[in-house]
């Protein structure tokens, strides 16, 4: 079997995963809930376990001092969590980071949700994907295409143009699980979990007319299997 080659420090990866057979892997706002605070609490080089905390809850984990999860593994510039799979934007900040920060969330989810369910097993179809993003244009393309993925969940063609923006953005403004809200409206639970690094690329951040025709573009070009 081909192994995959390491993810090289201080490079973008866009990574994603689906669920075995398509099924759903968020069935409950606490499973989004529990993966987000997984996404903040597992990007340190420190073992810890949400399990371990005394508040479990998604907005007492995000008040925590960044400190106790040690050394970032991964800069996260972008995250969108849908029903069946999840996409994620990640640079990896030390050797190995995203493998372990990738192991760390998803078999921390994989646990919570077989535990809530009394299942055992495989949740999602295998090791993540992860796509190294080689060039500016690139990264630029493929970050609107995971925060406005959510889109499709309201606007099923948006992917090939064919949506009423004004619509899509009221809409995604109001989905609690991507990063979106960070770059229209400042959220302050996205920015808990992202970093300012994919900042350094943008001369200004696009308006959404943009992001959807960059997005678009990301799609026709690159069309992730997911």
């Amino acid at each position: 079997m081909a192994t995959r080659a390491p993810c090289v420090t201080d490079e973008w990866y866009h990574c994603y995963n689906r669920g075995v057979d398509k099924r759903k892997v968020f069935e409950s706002k606490a499973d989004y809930e529990r993966f987000t605070a997984l996404l903040y609490v597992s990007n340190g080089d420190k073992t810890e376990a949400i399990s371990d905390r005394y508040r479990r809850d998604l907005q007492s984990i995000l008040a925590g001092d960044p400190a106790e999860r040690g050394r970032p593994l991964v800069d996260i510039a972008a995250f969108s969590l849908m029903p069946t799979h999840v996409h994620l934007v990640l640079q990896q900040l030390q050797d190995g980071g995203i493998a372990r920060f990738m192991q760390k969330v998803f078999t921390g989810y994989t646990m919570h949700f077989n535990a809530r369910r009394e299942r055992t097993g495989a949740l999602f179809a295998g090791t993540y994907k992860a796509k190294h993003i080689d060039d500016d244009r690139y990264l630029k393309k493929v970050i609107p295409y995971v925060i406005l993925n959510p889109a499709e969940l309201f606007e099923p063609k948006w992917k090939q143009g064919k949506c009423d923006v004004r619509k899509v953005r009221a809409q995604l403004l109001e989905y609690p699980y991507s990063s979106v809200k960070e770059f229209f409206s400042k959220d302050a639970t996205a920015q808990k979990i992202t970093g300012a690094g994919i900042r350094e690329y943008f001369d200004r951040m696009p308006n959404l007319t943009e992001m959807l025709r960059d997005a678009q573009d990301y799609y026709r070009e690159y069309s992730p299997e997911v």
